[in-house]
């Protein structure tokens, strides 16, 4: 050990990376049938996204935030204005009080991290050797690190509990014009920011420690220049009322999500916006979730499919250098099922919904298909004989 940090070094033998490998296949078939399910699920999702965006657009009146009109109980209303609160939020330990839509409490606490790299090497035989260097530093972590699994720690020990809670409260009523706001469009309200410290009074000390401003945040300890594990960091966040628009049924006095065929639709912008405007971000925002969770239902199944042909890597690897070769391959080969698998799997979804679209996807599967036996035909063809040249004159 040598100051903070520290490294082991083990090995694994040829045999017992090769069990690995092969236990590893069952783990990829099961993120290979996950991602296709996701895939799959994904592009029904979005459209039904689309249709029921499609179909509220359609529907959508404007209404005002002043009155209640009986007549649009149920309808699909776009309204916009200013959010008011009744009373404060208090944290009652602090005695921190404030007008707010949400007002929250962070805590941190000043302990030991460690941290661990792994630096990996094949040697002949098939075998490997791993060097972990272990790194301990002392930094400020809302979440508590047991000091008991760390590779060495009987000189970096922590606090077995962080003795402050964060907290949350939330205003229970929040109003928009003579409309309540239900539990679901509160949580969606923003953007938060930090409460200003500066001539609150508070209390001389919390869990037994002494309480000591410090800009945006309350250090609670002895020596804020030089703090000691166990000490503690305290930030507010709040949520102040103001401008927000709302796309949602009429509820009595509040809102509810309408129910259409393909799902149910509620929309809240934290400014006002026209009704326009928030489909076409919802819109958009569903097209950027479309492309994520296909993003990540591919990586999922290229994973899948890794792990699936590892074993040939492993198995090859009892010289290096025909491991990484083999590697490459079985890369290209994982891409390759990847792209027919997950293009198929995107086209067969989209096939009742948006036929023209699947068949172009279709298309590149095919294509992908050709190239790869246009590409082995090209491995295994036999050179031509060529005939002899004629002899001198």
């Amino acid at each position: 050990m040598r100051g903070d940090s520290f490294s082991t070094t083990t090995q694994q033998s040829w045999g017992s990376r090769l069990m690995q490998s092969l236990g590893g296949v069952l783990v990829g078939g099961a993120l290979g049938i996950g991602a296709v399910v996701l895939l799959f699920w994904n592009e029904g999702r979005a459209v039904d996204r689309a249709d029921t965006l499609a179909l509220g657009a359609e529907r959508v009146i404007d209404i005002t935030a002043d009155h209640i009109d009986a007549s649009h109980e149920g309808a699909l209303v776009h309204v916009g204005g200013i959010t008011t609160v009744n009373g404060s939020l208090r944290d009652p330990l602090f005695g921190i009080e404030q007008a707010a839509v949400r007002l929250r409490r962070q805590v941190e606490m000043y302990q030991w991290v460690e941290e661990r790299e792994s630096k990996t090497r094949e040697k002949l035989g098939g075998g490997t050797e791993t060097v972990t260097t272990y790194r301990y530093e002392k930094k400020w972590t809302d979440r508590l690190q047991d000091s008991g699994n760390f590779q060495e720690s009987s000189s970096h020990r922590n606090p077995q509990s962080i003795p402050l809670e964060a907290a949350d409260w939330t205003a229970d009523a929040v109003h928009l014009g003579v409309f309540r706001l239900n539990p679901a469009q509160i949580a969606e309200l923003g953007p938060s920011q930090t409460l200003a410290l500066a001539g609150l009074s508070l209390p001389g000390q919390v869990v037994d420690k002494p309480v000591i401003t410090r800009g945006d945040h309350l250090f609670l300890g002895k020596t804020p220049d030089e703090p000691r594990v166990g000490d503690l960091r305290v930030r507010f966040d709040w949520v102040a009322p103001g401008e927000v628009s709302v796309v949602a049924a009429q509820h009595g006095d509040s809102f509810a999500p309408l129910i259409t065929p393909t799902g149910e639709l509620a929309l809240l912008e934290n400014a006002l916006v026209s009704a326009e405007a928030m489909f076409a971000s919802a819109r958009s925002s569903n097209t950027m979730r479309t492309w994520l969770l296909r993003g990540v239902g591919l990586l999922l199944l290229f994973i899948g499919w890794k792990l699936v042909l590892n074993p040939l890597r492993t198995f090859a690897a009892v010289v290096p250098i025909f491991a990484r070769i083999v590697g490459f391959g079985t890369g290209m080969v994982a891409m390759a099922l990847t792209l027919v698998i997950g293009l198929s799997t995107i086209a067969l979804a989209w096939m009742v919904a948006r036929p023209l679209l699947s068949l172009a996807l279709l298309a590149v599967v095919v294509a992908t298909l050709l190239w790869l036996i246009r590409g082995r035909n090209a491995g295994h063809a036999t050179p031509s004989a060529v005939p002899p040249p004629p002899p001198p004159a």
